[in-house]
């Protein structure tokens, strides 16, 4: 088995890369904050890796019960981590986002929210907004809420351009055509980044500017014909793009 087939399996479909991006994410905002801390970014990682394995497989009936025993242990890790290291404000924010969570697609619902034509963009941004805005900061911070809203809600949509041939639910692309659902999201990436300039500091906003331009190129060359790993490991990478660029930035001055 090739290196990009393992890397696949074990990295893209294990839903581990997409639990590490929305995790670089949340590190990116908490450093923007001042308020970076180990057990929280565990935290998040467990939570969106338990979340999107739950997504997955839970109309696998083979692997659904292994799916259930795992996200138990990863609630109790979540909890122990929040009650030894935050307080119980903090619990009661991570249950609430881990039930919207749930609302968003679950079997046991006659109906969910995922099945809701033209709303699933804006509940996926939902959820990360809520953790980076609300669930690691002290306080409510509308402009990093808005600024993930907005982002997320438009990296969800070439993923709705990949799916429109098999989506039972109306979408996007379904309803007003590939071309517009891309200038869709231009716009949200758009609003996104100019929010960035006036909410965080200069230097994370210049990040977030360079991560705005890749965007705007993925989702020009979002086709329903391209390879999943153009959606799953490329598209998917934007989330994680502010953080590495001010990795990148802090390692230059490091040198110079």
């Amino acid at each position: 088995m090739s290196f990009l087939n393992l890397a696949k399996k074990y990295v893209i479909d294990s839903q581990i890369y997409v639990s590490l991006m929305g995790t670089f994410l949340a590190a990116y905002f908490m450093l923007e904050q001042n308020i970076f801390r180990w057990p929280s970014l565990l935290l998040i990682f467990i939570t969106y890796f338990s979340g999107y394995l739950y997504t997955k497989y839970q109309y696998d009936k083979k692997k659904f019960i292994k799916i259930l025993i795992f996200n138990s242990i990863c609630g109790i890790l979540s909890f122990c981590l929040i009650v030894f290291n935050h307080n119980e404000i903090r619990l009661l924010k991570w249950a609430v986002i881990v039930i919207i969570g749930l609302l968003y697609n679950s079997f046991f619902l006659d109906k969910f929210i995922r099945k809701i034509p033209l709303l699933k963009i804006f509940y996926v941004g939902l959820t990360w907004a809520l953790i980076n805005s609300w669930l690691i900061l002290p306080e409510f911070n509308w402009g990093i809420f808005l600024i993930t809203w907005l982002f997320i809600s438009a990296l969800v949509l070439p993923f709705d351009i990949r799916d429109m041939n098999s989506d039972d639910v109306v979408t996007f692309p379904i309803l007003i055509g590939v071309q517009r659902t891309k200038f869709l999201a231009y716009l949200l990436v758009f609003i996104s980044g100019l929010l960035s300039v006036f909410y965080l500091d200069l230097v994370f906003a210049l990040c977030f500017f360079l991560t705005t331009i890749i965007t705007f190129l993925l989702i020009y060359f979002s086709e329903n014909n391209n390879r999943e790993a153009y959606f799953s490991f490329l598209v998917e990478s934007c989330s994680g793009l502010p953080l590495l660029y001010l990795l990148a930035y802090k390692l230059i001055l490091q040198f110079c």
